[in-house]
């Protein structure tokens, strides 16, 4: 390794361990000193790897899926961030339910949690760098499942705004985990872009949107994920889930709040924090 290799190395570890550091304490972080910021969205994906073996190392779980933000136009104009941005999803951070009871979580886990509505993938083979460029159409083969999702956000950081984007990918881009609706496997008969989806918080509802508004195709979504995976040599796997972008502006919760979110021919889910 090169000696400048080795310091980018370093830097990513460096970045790596100020991030886990803050999500281990479940601290509401400040923006990154400079010398700490990934320069790019490359580092700062580089440093978000390094960042989920150290968190896995501390117990939290393998990373078992995905999460994709600002696929919306809602999300894009909420967050100020134009592209789609990605982040990790930890096994024991999902919840998959069988019924629309709602599932109960401990407000005080989260520094400021957040739920979004959304449409998740379950993968039954590989998106490698093989089949890349993917489209909606190339990819739709790898999907053996289709659900209603609930994605659990964390605002871990005293002011979002302030952080550039980089340093937000690279702790995961808000991702705290989700819920997951029933799976269907004969999904191929919907018009995804049609779907709608709608969310309440506290039985009143709170925002709706439609397939479409993910890239204009949910599935859009997922190939822009396989294919920003493949330039980096990289492959989601068979078995791995993938959230593609939320419908709806995200809701901040209080403790005793209840959210639920509903997709229409996919079914519902719901949460309460307390």
């Amino acid at each position: 390794m090169s000696a400048a290799d080795q310091a980018a190395a370093e830097r990513v570890e460096a970045v790596a361990a100020r991030l886990a550091a803050g999500r281990l304490r479940r601290e509401r972080m400040g923006a990154l000193p400079p010398e700490l910021r990934p320069v790019d969205e490359r580092e700062a994906y580089a440093v978000q790897a390094a960042l989920h073996r150290r968190l896995g190392a501390a117990g939290w779980g393998a990373v078992v899926g995905h999460k994709i933000g600002c696929t919306t136009a809602v999300m894009q104009a909420y967050l100020g961030i134009a592209t789609p941005c990605a982040g990790g999803v930890f096994g024991p951070t999902v919840i998959e339910v069988a019924s629309a009871s709602a599932v109960t979580l401990p407000h005080a886990r989260f520094a400021r949690v957040g739920v979004e509505c959304e449409l998740a993938v379950r993968l039954g083979a590989d998106l490698g760098g093989a089949g890349a460029p993917y489209d909606e159409a190339s990819v739709a083969p790898a999907v053996a499942a289709l659900m209603p999702a609930i994605e659990i956000v964390d605002d871990r950081w005293q002011d979002y705004r302030a952080v550039d984007t980089p340093t937000l990918i690279a702790d995961d881009f808000f991702g705290a985990g989700c819920v997951l609706g029933p799976p269907r496997a004969d999904w191929r008969g919907l018009d995804l872009p049609a779907l709608a989806g709608t969310m309440r918080v506290n039985g009143e509802v709170v925002g709706r949107g439609r397939g479409a508004d993910i890239l204009g195709h949910p599935l859009a979504a997922l190939a822009w994920l396989a294919n920003a995976h493949a330039a980096r040599g990289d492959t989601l796997r068979a078995g791995e889930i993938v959230s593609l972008g939320s419908l709806v502006a995200t809701r901040w919760l209080a403790c005793g709040d209840e959210a639920s979110i509903e997709v229409e021919s996919l079914g519902r889910a719901a949460i309460r924090f307390a």
